[in-house]
């Protein structure tokens, strides 16, 4: 029987010493829809149905040897799970006051007397098996409705977490458009204007001016906007790649001394006003993607020298004490202040002092995603006016 069909049914308990007394009732009662009869012939025997069956209702009898039905009363009214079951006292004796005091003392809601009314005896357990049933329905409704209440609430709170979300990431297309927009307009406006100005002086045929060393700024600077522009559109794929789970990695035997060479080699090219320290151990080889991991040192190589009031800057690879693979790059900046120290690894992020410097904030989380996609960790080290230690741990070659 399901839980449903069980709550369409009530249950009462009849209590009488005398077994034809209990058949008589059942069968006075057994028309009665939706009632299920349950009889004991002692306290004891009725103490232990309590504790199986919820009942609508109890008839006891009043003069049973051994426990009475007063006594019984006494024992259910005492308990919490049967409290506040309704009790009907059935008596021979006659209708003494002091003798239906004591029952209605004992918790007795109404008092039969033998010999039985018929109509009186179901009128009663109608009535009581209707409220008992009524009373379940309500409480199964409120449960329902609490329910329903709490999953609405859950439901609403999901809702607002995916607006909140939804309105994120708007706000970060609207401000992701713009600061492409920006970073993109300036090296074309710089490519744009000198693109003007040499026509003009062609124009004029004044070829004098296109002198040597005019030319290699020219080139110099084009190359340099160039760059930029190549890095950005790289960074926006990179974000595309990631954000649609399709970023390749591709791992390799690689020296990761001998890249950081190649890498600061490159750098002291373009950066001849700022020194670059390069400390690097023999035999630290790993399998890993030398791209990413290159790009990995170019952002915070650029981040370094950007941001490092133009002092030294070290690159460090060497074995950590963890046996990892470790990549440094340490400059003497301002610092960043421990508040910001996650936060700048997020899209868009840029620590305090980034204004008015190019980039969109993207390099230290993509370079970060690069590292843990090699098993590894990018982490930092800064105290305001202490500088900054960018630390790259992979795990080495066996």
């Amino acid at each position: 029987m399901n839980a449903r069909m069980t709550d369409d049914i009530a249950k009462i308990l009849l209590v009488d010493d005398l077994p034809e007394n209990l058949l008589a009732l059942k069968a006075l009662l057994r028309d009665i829809d939706r009632l299920e009869v349950h009889t004991a012939t002692s306290g004891e025997e009725a103490l232990s149905l309590l504790l199986e069956h919820e009942f609508a209702l109890a008839l006891l009898d009043v003069q049973m040897p051994g426990m009475t039905g007063f006594e019984l009363a006494e024992l259910i009214r005492g308990s919490s799970r049967t409290m506040h079951l309704p009790i009907v006292f059935v008596s021979a004796a006659d209708r003494e006051p002091s003798y239906t005091f004591r029952g209605y003392e004992n918790g007795a809601v109404d008092f039969l007397y033998k010999p039985l009314d018929s109509h009186a005896v179901k009128s009663k357990v109608r009535v009581f098996t209707e409220l008992h049933l009524k009373s379940r329905e309500l409480r199964r409704q409120l449960l329902e409705l609490e329910t329903a209440r709490v999953e609405q609430e859950r439901l609403l709170a999901t809702l607002t977490q995916t607006q909140a979300e939804l309105q994120r990431s708007l706000t970060m297309r609207d401000e992701f458009m713009s600061m492409v927009s920006h970073e993109l307009r300036t090296p074309l406006s710089v490519m744009s204007l000198d693109s003007v100005m040499r026509q003009e002086k062609l124009k004029k045929g004044d070829l004098a001016w296109f002198s040597p060393e005019r030319l290699q700024s020219m080139v110099g600077r084009d190359a340099r906007q160039l760059r930029s522009m190549t890095r950005l559109i790289d960074d926006m794929l990179d974000i595309s790649r990631i954000q649609h789970g399709k970023l390749s990695i591709r791992p390799e035997h690689t020296d990761l001394g001998e890249l950081a060479r190649h890498i600061v080699a490159d750098f002291d090219t373009h950066y001849r006003k700022v020194p670059l320290q390069v400390q690097v151990a023999d035999g630290i080889v790993g399998n890993w993607d030398d791209s990413r991991i290159g790009q990995v040192l170019v952002n915070l190589l650029s981040n370094a020298l950007r941001y490092g009031d133009g002092k030294p800057v070290q690159v460090e690879v060497a074995r950590g004490d963890d046996g990892m693979a470790l990549l440094a790059v340490t400059d003497q900046g301002a610092g960043i202040p421990v508040e910001e120290q996650q936060r700048i690894f997020e899209q868009f992020e840029r620590g305090t002092g980034a204004e008015g410097s190019p980039g969109m904030g993207l390099g230290l989380f993509i370079s970060r995603y690069f590292v843990q996609a090699h098993g590894g960790s990018l982490t930092v080290k800064s105290e305001p006016g202490a500088g900054s230690r960018f630390e790259v741990r992979l795990p080495m070659a066996r």
